[in-house]
């Protein structure tokens, strides 16, 4: 006889398939606005879209034998492993969406109520149908929508999600995780403290699963990754994500990339594959005029002078340009190749 440990197991993660689907089943939107609203969560950093890999979890396997003439009376234990929270292109809520949702929920619950989409796309199908004065309608919904409005305005505090985890070790200040303006973050030090110090929350955690040893990780950024051409490599993690710092020039790290783990053999590698990009990139430059260059973009050759970005016509080559050409290009076109041989 054997008994396997198991685990309850959670509902699955939407996709943008199985979220369509459930909000026609419960007759929230139109075909038509299903696109717009998931593109519009995923914009406003609400929801995002990704893999993950999921953990490894232990489970208990016993089993009861023995002879099978006489009672079973051997009881063995063993431990198996298995991996939970496999996860492929799903939708997953961001510490921002949740804080959103939970201020929503608090002061709004009429608007966020899972009924009231479908209750308002009824009303407006009574309305084109003639049996419903819209001016009723609106009315009807704008009055008490104002007053909570108003309401929240006056009395509802910023919501930032914080959440004391404990206190460092190191200082014995209290440390806590918030939404921030630029994102979710850790912070060693109550509001009140003049030295209080910050650090960006790093995925995978959000405010709700980070506990008090990885928060305190947080604070090994920037770190010295090591020396190259007599110039420190510093690793980091900045608004855009993570990046090494070599020579004042900011390299990002590839997805995933960690700036607690990456090697110096790795981060010298992206800074030389990051000097022959830009060297690809400049096609000519004007030792008389710095601000004026010629430039290969994502969508060809251009000309870049000052803030002022100029398509160059096609059949052009861009090495014969001149600076003439490149301070005037409004004026007199640039000269084509079959212009330049004769």
């Amino acid at each position: 006889m054997t008994a396997t440990q198991k685990y309850t197991r959670p509902n699955a993660r939407y996709n943008e398939a199985s979220l369509v689907k459930q909000l026609e089943e419960l007759g929230i939107g139109r075909p038509s606005t299903y696109a717009p609203t998931i593109s519009t969560i995923q914009q406003r950093d609400y929801v995002v879209r990704e893999n993950r890999e999921g953990t490894i979890r232990p489970y208990q396997v016993i089993t009861l034998s023995g002879p099978a003439e006489k009672p079973a009376n051997h009881l063995s234990s063993k431990t198996e492993q298995e991996r939970i929270g496999v996860e492929k292109a799903k939708l997953f809520p961001t510490d921002i969406g949740m804080v959103v949702n939970d201020f929503l929920v608090k002061h709004f619950d009429k608007i966020v109520d899972l009924h009231f989409t479908a209750q308002v796309e009824k009303e407006f199908d009574e309305i084109a149908e003639g049996r419903k004065e819209w001016t009723k309608m609106i009315d009807g919904f704008y009055k008490p929508f104002h007053q909570t409005v108003e309401h929240t305005l006056s009395n509802a505090e910023r919501e930032d999600g914080e959440r004391q985890l404990g206190k460092d070790p190191k200082t014995g200040k209290i440390v806590l995780v918030r939404l921030g303006k630029f994102g979710p973050l850790v912070q060693i030090g109550d509001s009140d403290d003049e030295q209080k110090q910050y650090a960006n929350l790093r995925t995978p955690y959000t405010l709700g699963s980070v506990t008090l040893e990885q928060a305190l990780e947080m604070f090994a950024l920037p770190r010295i990754v090591g020396m190259f051409e007599g110039k420190e490599i510093r690793a980091n993690e900045g608004r855009f994500g993570p990046y090494v710092l070599h020579d004042n020039k900011f390299i990002s790290l590839p997805k995933g990339g960690d700036p607690l783990a990456i090697s110096l053999e790795e981060a010298i590698q992206l800074i030389e594959a990051k000097r022959i990009a830009e060297a690809q990139r400049i096609i000519k430059t004007f030792a008389e005029a710095p601000d004026i260059q010629v430039l290969n973009g994502r969508f060809g050759p251009y000309i870049k002078a000052g803030d002022q970005n100029i398509k160059i016509p096609k059949n052009t080559d861009p090495q014969q340009l001149t600076l003439a050409d490149c301070q005037a290009p409004h004026s007199a076109k640039p000269r084509t190749q079959h212009q330049n041989n004769e």
